[in-house]
């Protein structure tokens, strides 16, 4: 064994292999399957066991393994080709952005996020606002944008979802031991460790910052786990989402002030400060605070640090905004507003919310306060959120509120089945990867012969299916329960997904409203269907782990069993495969409580129809022909109504529309045409206009360069 710079012991690795450590330490594999197909050539089981992760793998493969592959001739030309895709990659001249903007040399962009899902063996995120970061550092990387990531470890991570005999959720935490994940602790300039400080009452608390490099991008996060921390303060950062408003807040200064520390310690000087959701808005106030030990007022400084700030809000109910109780606030904050030179009322009015239970401090009128620059996820969702924020501009209509939407897009890469890539890369040319966000490129998609891209869709079904019954007999042999031998889950048949977290207005259960009617539909001679569920439910969430439970327990009744199951623990492989490999997408919210969702987009690019409510971004996507629509597009003052009504519609696509153009008019190859055609268009309208890379590239045409011409100025 050998002590390497990063303090890890691995296996000695042979000298004509031993990049494979350096390719370990950047998250550029987490997109390229060829490169995960490296680690898992040489040992499958193990690469299973420590659940795709090469860092881990690296320190517990055996090395007589290495050695063969590094004797294989046939092993070492594909380790050859991996690395210098991976070399060109990162050294390229020729960028995304220095083709769009070549004068741009001053720009940095600084993108703060309570949570980054890059992949599953980095548990950080709990569900789409993080990967939604994870997949837009990974757009930063591919488009060279001059960009760093803020946020935080999390030692113990999200929790993984346990339940019991009776299908209740119950959480399990994990701490991820830094030996085992490509982290690499930050240096300053001088070669000295970056160990930030942040003041909470009382007490001064400490937070360490590693850093990972994902592709061409840094990401930075704070660990407060280290001495001297008292054993609270050390809590501070173990668990996502963990913990009472007192936790909240001070992991959210410690995001905010700490995290703009920590970037002015390793030398950087964002033009451009990205918060992403209120988490991280206290940023605003260290900005500021800055500025006025320069000598500059209170108020001119917000005037200027505005111009340089983003915000993009996530959520479009009020209770899932972040506000802290005044005295709360007052108790962090006393010893801060005079270093802005305010008085306790002044420091308050900043983001008072009055509400009908009390005045708060408000995280998002925080973050729009101190921005210029703000955006909603969706078309509908900019709209409803102008409606939410309105009182913050007397004066202004819904419409004048300066709230634009940028609606959200997914990481082709990350979430397209390899097979689907391989088809893509013979049919729409050899740099599709270079157009991701070109209609043109996708409409190449309806040359595809329908037996190919059939072949290929029944292949992935094929995986999905063999996945789910793995997870399931896991589940059976962690309860110490005998392994059902029943039928469960057959080939051939239409199989629809629904994976996503159980909050309650996503309305899980939805499809059981009528236990009856569903039997039938999914018991129909000839035309039967399957469905796969999978989820996790906030640890505080008592009646998102019913829903759980309650899909749980259908799902074994008589006449549902078999057709029906729940897969525990959804983390980004299961989205992945359910993604890939399910015939449709089943997406069923309360209208308009869905900001955007971008699951139904992982699905569609991979051929998957969408069969959604009109909600966050399938009102601009669907056109008729690349999916379903359930209900009408509309808003209801009665829910009961909304769900019966929803439900109904629910059920007549899926027997008169759906099941019937999966198993009808199938050619003597059986491949259904009229199938096909759906799952064309579904890749061809949604691809494109659904990729990050729209998604980026709108972001720095709106946001980002107005915002950095600003931040140049006053640099």
């Amino acid at each position: 064994m050998i002590r390497l710079e990063h303090e890890i012991l691995f296996t000695p690795i042979p000298e004509r292999i031993a990049r494979l450590r350096e390719l370990a330490y950047n998250l550029w594999w987490t997109w390229h399957p060829e490169a995960q197909e490296l680690y898992r050539q040489i040992d499958p089981d193990l690469w299973e066991l420590d659940y795709h992760n090469p860092v881990d793998f690296l320190r517990d493969v055996r090395q007589r393994k290495l050695d063969a592959a590094a004797a294989d001739p046939a092993y070492l030309k594909r380790f050859d080709a991996v690395m210098k895709a991976f070399d060109s990659y990162m050294g390229a001249k020729k960028t995304w952005f220095s083709k769009h903007h070549p004068n741009a040399k001053d720009v940095q962009i600084a993108y703060f996020s309570a949570e980054f899902g890059l992949h599953e063996s980095l548990p950080i995120y709990s569900g789409g606002l993080g990967i939604l970061s994870g997949d837009h550092v990974k757009e930063a990387s591919d488009m060279a944008l001059p960009f760093v990531a803020v946020g935080f470890i999390y030692p113990q991570g999200y929790f993984r979802q346990r339940l019991d005999h009776s299908g209740w959720q119950f959480a399990e935490y994990n701490k991820i031991n830094f030996a085992d994940v490509p982290a690499i602790p930050a240096l300053d300039p001088d070669g000295h460790e970056v160990v930030v400080e942040v003041e909470l009452p009382g007490r001064t608390i400490y937070a360490k910052v590693y850093k990972f490099r994902v592709g061409r991008v840094e990401l930075l996060l704070m660990d407060t786990d280290i001495h001297p921390n008292s054993p609270q303060d050390r809590e501070l950062s173990a668990r996502l989402y963990g913990g009472d408003q007192e936790m909240r807040i001070s992991q959210e200064l410690v995001l905010g002030i700490g995290g703009v520390r920590a970037l002015r310690r390793l030398g950087f000087t964002p033009t451009v400060w990205h918060m992403n959701e209120g988490h991280s808005a206290f940023l605003v106030l260290e900005l500021c605070r800055e500025l006025v030990a320069q000598g500059v007022s209170f108020e001119d400084a917000l005037q200027q640090i505005k111009t340089q700030c983003v915000f993009t809000t996530h959520t479009p109910v009020p209770a899932g905004n972040d506000a802290f109780p005044l005295p709360m606030i007052e108790k962090f904050f006393w010893n801060f507003w005079p270093q802005l030179g305010l008085t306790r009322d002044e420091f308050m009015q900043i983001a008072l919310q009055e509400q009908q239970w009390g005045p708060t401090f408000a995280m998002t009128a925080l973050a729009l306060r101190g921005s210029d620059f703000h955006n909603g996820v969706s078309k509908l969702h900019g709209h409803v959120a102008r409606g939410m924020w309105q009182w913050l501009y007397p004066g202004k209509s819904q419409d004048e509120v300066p709230i634009a939407s940028i609606t959200n897009g997914v990481h082709t890469a990350t979430w397209l089945a390899p097979e689907l890539r391989e088809l893509y890369n013979a049919y729409l040319g050899k740099t599709w990867e270079d157009n991701l966000d070109d209609p043109k490129v996708w409409k190449k998609i309806y040359q595809i012969p329908d037996e190919v891209l059939w072949t290929t869709r029944q292949k992935l079904k094929s995986q999905l299916l063999a996945f789910a019954r793995e997870r399931i007999a896991a589940h059976h042999r962690h309860l110490h329960q005998h392994v059902p031998t029943d039928p469960l889950l057959e080939e051939g048949i239409l199989t629809i997904g629904f994976a996503r977290r159980f909050a309650t207005y996503k309305r899980a259960t939805l499809l059981f409203k009528d236990i009856e009617r569903l039997k039938y539909l999914i018991n129909r001679p000839g035309k039967p269907i399957q469905f796969i569920f999978a989820g996790k439910a906030h640890p505080k969430d008592d009646p998102g782990k019913h829903f759980i439970q309650d899909v749980y327990q259908l799902a074994r009744q008589p006449g549902l069993a078999g057709r029906i199951v729940f897969l525990e623990e959804y983390d980004m492989a299961v989205g992945r495969a359910m993604t890939q490999g399910v015939d449709v997408w089943l997406n069923n919210p309360r209208r308009p409580y869905e900001a955007s969702g971008t699951s139904g987009m992982k699905a569609s690019l991979n051929g998957a129809p969408n069969c959604s409510i009109l909600d966050g971004w399938w009102p601009e996507a669907y056109n008729g022909q690349n999916g379903w629509a359930i209900g009408e597009e509309r808003e209801y003052s009665n829910q009961d109504e909304q769900d019966w009504n929803d439900a109904q519609s629910l059920y007549y696509l899926l027997e008169h529309e759906i099941a019937n153009r999966f198993y009808d008019g199938r050619t003597d190859a059986d491949v259904p045409t009229a199938w096909i055609q759906v799952c064309k268009e579904s890749i061809a309208s949604v691809a494109p206009a659904f990729s990050m890379r729209r998604m980026l590239a709108d972001y720095v045409r709106e946001l980002y360069m107005p915002a950095a011409g600003h931040g140049s100025a006053k640099g």
